[in-house]
């Protein structure tokens, strides 16, 4: 009885969660005005309809057979939508509008996948949850937190591709109140040397993870210095006041190369109107936000860095400092054991833009 209740509340768990997932990849495409849907915000990129249809049929390509025993209704849109696509050798796609399906069609076969998967999930018996589908490797628990995992990957990166879109294209929000907080001045703070896990561990039952997370390995990090708060607006404009642009000693050959062959002189946001700069937010061009966290490449972080006389953290230097303790265990999170909420970051889209460096304590 034990064992049945626990796969019960697993399925519950993972339908809430599922529902969560498409709640904010459709709070997304919400966005999105009714006649921009064909737009391409970022050139190497689909149009945004494809992943208006790309979330559900990887869902249903993904399930499908393997855990619902069922038949395709359009085949030709299961294909269609199955896979994003990288750039080869450069070369931009090059498709028209009109080689897409209609708005109507797409999310008449978003609505279909959703109510079949989830009558399909719904019928399934509470030993199903663990059963080896199709002979694969994988059980449906795994399969259904995979299909969960890639929609909210897609609501992190949806929400970049439209931060690209020309702000007259979206259905703007509201800003919500800025939080009240303190100055802050750049400070750094010394990180004793330890130990920090790295990936995840094929023992722990109750946490998925994706091929590549795994196996965990525990990392020996020298004592170091770090930033306690991220590069804000304002110390990044003094990178960009002195020069830094124009300077490839503070610059990779790669990464200078990069930067002249695509004009680049400050960050993809940010411009300037006189003698004043300005950052194109979600929905709104404001006066730079100087206490915000900047937003660049990695090519330009790597030059500020060089610039200031720092570096860019390791990710196990970022691991010790977020998650380690001076008494050697680590954290859940890096204040600790409580669940993220309001108080503790910009989580689930309470707000479109950053917030100040020293907005949660």
């Amino acid at each position: 009885m034990l064992v049945l209740q626990k796969e019960i509340a697993i399925r519950h768990q993972l339908l809430e969660r599922l529902a969560e997932a498409r709640g904010r990849t459709d709070e997304i495409f919400d966005l999105v005005r009714p006649d921009s849907l064909y737009e391409r915000p970022i050139p190497e990129r689909h149009r945004i309809i494809f992943y208006l249809g790309h979330l559900e049929a990887f869902d249903w390509n993904l399930l499908r057979e393997r855990v619902l025993d069922l038949q395709s209704f359009h085949p030709d849109f299961d294909q269609l939508f199955a896979f994003g696509i990288d750039p080869v050798n450069g070369a931009l796609p090059s498709d028209q509008p009109s080689q897409w399906p209609s708005v109507a069609d797409a999310r008449h076969y978003v609505k279909r996948i959703r109510e079949n998967i989830d009558e399909g999930l719904s019928a399934l018996k509470p030993a199903d949850s663990t059963f080896n589908p199709a002979g694969t490797d994988f059980t449906a628990e795994i399969l259904l937190n995979v299909a969960i995992e890639h929609r909210f990957m897609h609501a992190e990166t949806l929400a970049y591709m439209l931060h690209q879109l020309p702000l007259d294209r979206k259905v703007k929000r509201q800003r919500k109140p800025e939080l009240i907080v303190l100055s802050v001045a750049p400070e750094m703070i010394e990180i004793p040397a330890g130990r920090t896990t790295l990936g995840l561990s094929r023992r722990d039952q109750n946490m998925f993870g994706w091929d590549n997370e795994y196996e965990a390995q525990t990392v020996d990090v020298p004592a170091f210095s770090i930033d306690k708060y991220k590069v804000t607006n304002g110390q990044f404009l003094d990178f960009v006041t002195a020069g830094g642009y124009e300077n490839s000693a503070f610059w990779t050959e790669e990464d200078w190369n990069w930067r002249t062959a695509h004009d680049i002189r400050h960050p993809a946001f940010w411009k300037r109107m006189g003698q004043r700069w300005y950052c194109r937010t979600m929905f709104d061009e404001i006066p730079l936000p100087v206490d915000c966290p900047v937003y660049v490449s990695q090519a330009e972080a790597s030059a500020y860095a060089r610039w200031a006389g720092k570096s860019l953290p390791t990710e196990a230097q970022w691991h010790r400092a977020a998650y380690g303790t001076k008494n050697g265990p680590e954290r859940d999170f890096p204040w600790g054991v409580a669940t993220p909420n309001s108080s503790k970051g910009n989580f689930d889209f309470q707000g479109w833009d950053p917030t100040s460096v020293g907005g949660f304590p």
